[in-house]
């Protein structure tokens, strides 16, 4: 078949749900790049989860092309301590290492600032006075405060990761802002990372430093991962997870009316509004594989679509709607595979505490505008929403 028959893989999104597009394809279906290549675009859970777990299936970015109109290239070169892009046996040395920072006690300590930070964050949105945006005013200072207690970075310099991060998340940036973002943020931790070394703390970067096996490089890049992810994440997740609660409002009911909900909650607003792998978590066949009578050659990109993913109906019955009472299901929006999310375990702390939080302080929250005017963040590579007006 010409390229040129295939369907382009899919950008947009609709509010809470995935490209319409995706109603159509095949489990396993052949894509146009923006190349004009042949990739293929995985929406269905049983292979996707089966390619994730496969080794044959290279996370190696600089071997696949980016699903990003506009920018027809492969991805940069690998650099070291970008244990998100590499393969085995290299991204287990990283993995250790971080694994054994992410400690249960370390996690279990943080809680009790994640209490104290969603109560101060509230505060102030109360002192601002409503109508607020809840994007700005708490979805993201909460966990852009938690990540940088967990690293040790000084939380007066948010300002500065926090702008270079939306210029590198952007699908709209040229690669001159790319790289001028990177540079910045490089050279942000670069100087926190010196900082540590002369002055070391109790912190996660501090504790990565004592270990004595990382390069400054492989400590830049790897504080670059965890801070980009700690914050952006999360943030999108209690705005956008808010925004869906307010569009649902018997779900918002029963969740004030039973507190014992949360749990259940969080996993299935994660199921359902999934907001990272939109344009699909890119990754190449290292060998030719058969898969559900899907033949994938060596070096095709395949792009696996997490929203998509967690709405097929092998998943969850009915996985168009939000129901906030299903049984916890193994969903995919933490990945799946030896890259799961390492953090994955703090950013349900935050969104438990924060969405409880929330509701109990302002039981009339509502919307301050018209649902279609909220901005979503269809131009970003983490989906969610830029701003999300509200008063109580």
């Amino acid at each position: 078949m010409s390229t040129a028959a295939l369907p382009t893989f899919p950008m947009g999104r609709r509010q809470f749900d995935p490209p319409v597009e995706f109603a159509g394809l095949p489990p396993i279906s052949p894509v146009r790049m923006p190349s004009g290549a042949t990739g293929w675009a995985v929406t269905a859970l049983a292979p996707a989860k089966a390619l994730l777990a496969d080794p044959r299936v290279s996370s190696d970015r600089s071997r696949t092309e980016s699903p990003i109109p506009g920018l027809n290239r492969r991805f940069d070169a690998i650099e070291p301590g970008m244990f998100i892009a590499m393969d085995d046996p290299e991204h287990a040395h990283y993995r250790r290492m971080l694994t054994g920072q992410f400690t249960v006690r370390r996690m279990r300590a943080l809680e009790g600032r994640v209490e104290e930070i969603v109560r101060d964050q509230l505060d102030a949105l109360v002192a601002a006075g409503a109508p607020g945006d809840l994007v700005a005013e708490f979805a993201l200072p909460v966990p852009s405060l938690v990540i940088c207690e967990l690293l040790g970075v000084r939380y007066d310099s948010r300002e500065e990761f926090q702008e270079t991060t939306k210029t590198l998340l952007s699908l709209t940036a040229t690669q001159e802002e790319v790289f001028e973002a990177r540079r910045r943020v490089r050279d942000f931790l670069t100087e926190l990372v010196a900082a540590k070394r002369k002055q070391p703390d109790d912190a996660l970067i501090s504790g990565l430093i004592e270990a004595g096996a990382l390069t400054d490089q492989e400590l830049v890049n790897i504080s670059m991962l965890l801070l980009i992810a700690g914050h952006e994440t999360t943030a999108n997740m209690l705005s956008l997870g808010t925004f869906a609660l307010l569009q649902n409002p018997e779900q918002m009911r029963l969740l004030r009316a039973d507190p014992e909900l949360m749990p259940t909650a969080v996993e299935e607003l994660l199921r359902y509004l999934t907001i990272v792998g939109s344009l699909g978590l890119a990754r190449v066949a290292a060998e030719d594989i058969e898969i559900d009578g899907v033949r994938i050659s060596a070096g095709e990109t395949v792009l696996i679509s997490l929203p998509a993913v967690n709405r097929d109906p092998h998943l969850a019955e009915d996985p168009d709607t939000l129901d906030i009472t299903r049984p916890r299901t193994s969903h995919v929006a933490f990945g799946h595979g030896i890259h799961q999310c390492l953090g994955q375990q703090l950013a349900r702390t935050e969104m438990k505490i924060g969405y409880r939080q929330l509701l109990d302080r302002f039981p009339t929250l509502e919307l301050a505008c018209d649902p279609q005017d909220v901005p979503l963040r269809t131009d970003m590579g983490i989906y969610g929403v830029h701003a999300l007006p509200v008063r109580w």
